[in-house]
């Protein structure tokens, strides 16, 4: 029997490399139930946020999907995960429960039951790899990737983009998960003569090859650009390690707007003073649940059919990105550059 209130799966890894970003992303998604309760909450119910760990593997997850659904009740499902567990998650859901996919993606979905609220390889690497060839005369990019879709997709559009503006890719590696031995990758990019590297390595996976890259001293004169830094990334990290990034994402803790001025207001109002440090995926739970929370109110129901034809054509009211104060619920949001100064991500303005 379903409950009184409106109840809202949340599905994070709890371990593994993507482990690093459950906590801002519960945070997060906590403050956005918080704030659509404050209005009245949703179909005249209360809505109830209920945590669940997807652990570290897509058959894990899927697992934890269809408890979600089957034992704890939920009418959706919004999820932080890596790409290679969206398929399996979306299949154990079904068409049963709205399900909201919230990190960045490669893009290339094609399954019509999933609502994505991240931005794609395309939108994110387009006005980075532009930049840094205009401005910083890059010619030539070392890409590095984990091997699984989100990596080997995006590094593939950079393949293409980096060679439609003039430049060349002069090596590209593919790591499995848990990968130590970074010796012969180092040799291998000082050997290439690469202006920028490009790693996608995810959440945790990062920490051990770009101390390598810094302990080997390339970061003086090689730069790194990649949409998947983040603040949690660059805190493990530390300020030593952090020379000559550029980022590309929809969401920096750094970026003033009247959006994110608002939500970093509540956000430590919420959890205090050293809550989990905003960053982008994190912040994608807030986004995802708010889109959620939109698309429901616009249709006025819970199915799933219903709310996938007001995607994109659904006004999202609260939103942390961007500058306007409203939103498109599954629509995209302006992408921006940064580069680091510290472990502190100073935008760069893309028409300078």
């Amino acid at each position: 029997m379903k409950t009184s209130t409106v109840r809202i799966g949340l599905l994070t890894p709890g371990e593994g490399p993507a482990g690093i970003w459950s906590p801002s992303a519960q945070a997060s998604a906590l403050l956005a139930v918080a704030e659509i309760n404050e209005s009245g909450g949703l179909l005249n119910r209360e809505v109830e946020l209920v945590l669940k760990d997807g652990g570290n593997t897509a058959r894990e997850a899927a697992l934890a999907a269809e408890d979600l659904v089957e034992l704890d009740e939920a009418d959706a499902v919004v999820a932080l995960l890596p790409s290679f567990a969206r398929g399996p998650v979306s299949q154990a859901i079904g068409t049963r429960v709205p399900f909201i996919y919230t990190p960045q993606f490669e893009g290339f979905e094609s399954d019509t039951s999933v609502v994505t609220v991240g931005e794609t390889s395309d939108e994110l690497l387009r006005p980075g790899l532009a930049w840094l060839c205009e401005h910083k005369s890059t010619q030539r990019f070392y890409l590095l990737g984990n091997d699984y879709i989100w990596p080997r997709s995006t590094l593939a559009t950079a393949r293409r983009m980096i060679r439609d503006m003039g430049a060349m890719v002069v090596g590209e590696r593919i790591l499995p998960f848990g990968f130590t031995d970074y010796g012969p990758v180092i040799e291998e990019i000082k050997r290439s003569r690469a202006d920028a590297i490009m790693p996608y390595l995810l959440g945790y996976e990062a920490l051990g090859f770009n101390r390598a890259f810094v302990e080997a001293g390339l970061d003086k004169h090689v730069l790194r650009f990649s949409s998947a830094f983040d603040e949690t990334v660059l805190y493990a990290l530390g300020p030593d390690c952090t020379e000559n990034i550029f980022v590309t994402s929809a969401y920096f803790s750094s970026l003033r707007s009247r959006n994110n001025d608002r939500f970093l207001e509540r956000y430590h109002q919420s959890f205090g003073d050293s809550p989990p440090p905003t960053n982008g995926f994190g912040q994608s739970c807030y986004e995802g649940v708010h889109c959620l929370a939109a698309l429901v109110a616009d249709t006025g129901d819970l199915d799933p059919r219903d709310l996938q034809q007001r995607v994109g054509r659904t006004i999202q009211g609260r939103t942390a990105r961007g500058f306007d104060p409203a939103a498109v619920a599954g629509g995209t949001r302006p992408v921006h550059l940064a580069t680091v100064d510290g472990i502190e991500f100073r935008i760069i303005d893309l028409q300078s």
